[in-house]
């Protein structure tokens, strides 16, 4: 891969893994806009193990706090909010990803196109426009209960149709259900360490299986933009996010859905 592909895969990963924009769309999206050839099994793998790195370093004390409360609870039967929320955390991740391991492939045969990405991008972006504008928000992520727990993570399925964001639909989900945009923000983010890690795992089995020859400087390099800009998204991300809420990425949904349309469709 050439430096600039590096650097602008890497860069793109890392912004969008935690942004309500859809990652997984700028991804496919890149690189047929700007003619580049497939980045390859092996560089997605380092991409995401990039942001997997950013999310666990910036929330390091939470998950420390959440898996040493979870242990306590099954072991100890000491039951705390930390040990709660690490089970809100796994009940919320088991929708996806059994829709993924069943209907994965499926996924993306089919829906892997930019037509599909216009619309999920455009109809879950004023769905989340909705939700910010109209829903009750005086929650945080300790109180969520396993009703919503399952309930978002019914909506993180929906986040298998490429232009959906996965932590876009899990935002909305969990402020349709009357979390604050922060904890809302940060409940979507810690549910993204295990399905990051399994979807990781998972191309990194394709990736043993896989002929192809390993090109390390990439896969280097790969991990450490994304995780590098993964990690400043998610810091600034949450300091501003009261304040400017989530109109800025609603709009740029919009124009990113209406430009795809006018390029595909017309």
């Amino acid at each position: 891969m050439d430096f600039e592909h590096i650097l602008g895969l890497g860069l793109l990963q890392g912004l969008t893994e935690f942004l309500p924009i859809s990652s997984s769309a700028h991804l496919i999206l890149l690189p047929t806009l700007l003619g580049w050839k497939d980045q390859g099994l092996a560089f997605d793998v380092a991409v995401h193990v990039g942001t997997l790195i950013a999310v666990v370093s910036y929330f390091q004390h939470d998950l420390r706090q959440i898996i040493k409360g979870w242990f306590a609870s099954v072991f100890k039967k000491n039951h705390t909010q930390d040990s709660r929320l690490a089970w809100m955390i796994i009940i919320a991740t088991i929708p996806v990803g059994l829709v993924g391991l069943l209907a994965g492939h499926l996924i993306e045969i089919y829906l892997r196109s930019p037509i599909v990405i216009a619309i999920a991008t455009l109809f879950f972006g004023l769905l989340l426009w909705y939700s910010d504008t109209k829903a009750q928000r005086h929650k945080d992520e300790y109180a969520i209960s396993i009703k919503t727990a399952i309930i978002i993570g019914l909506y993180q399925v929906l986040a298998l149709i490429p232009g959906t964001s996965r932590s876009g639909i899990t935002m909305t989900g969990g402020l349709l259900l009357g979390l604050t945009r922060e904890a809302a923000a940060r409940f979507s983010f810690l549910l993204s360490v295990p399905l990051i890690f399994l979807a990781g795992s998972l191309k990194s089995v394709e990736l043993m299986s896989s002929p192809s020859q390993i090109d390390w400087f990439s896969i280097i390099m790969g991990v450490f933009i994304s995780a590098l800009s993964a990690f400043a998204c998610i810091s600034i991300f949450l300091k501003v996010l009261e304040k400017v809420g989530m109109l800025p990425f609603v709009i740029y949904r919009l124009i990113l859905g209406c430009f795809l349309l006018y390029l595909y469709a017309v």
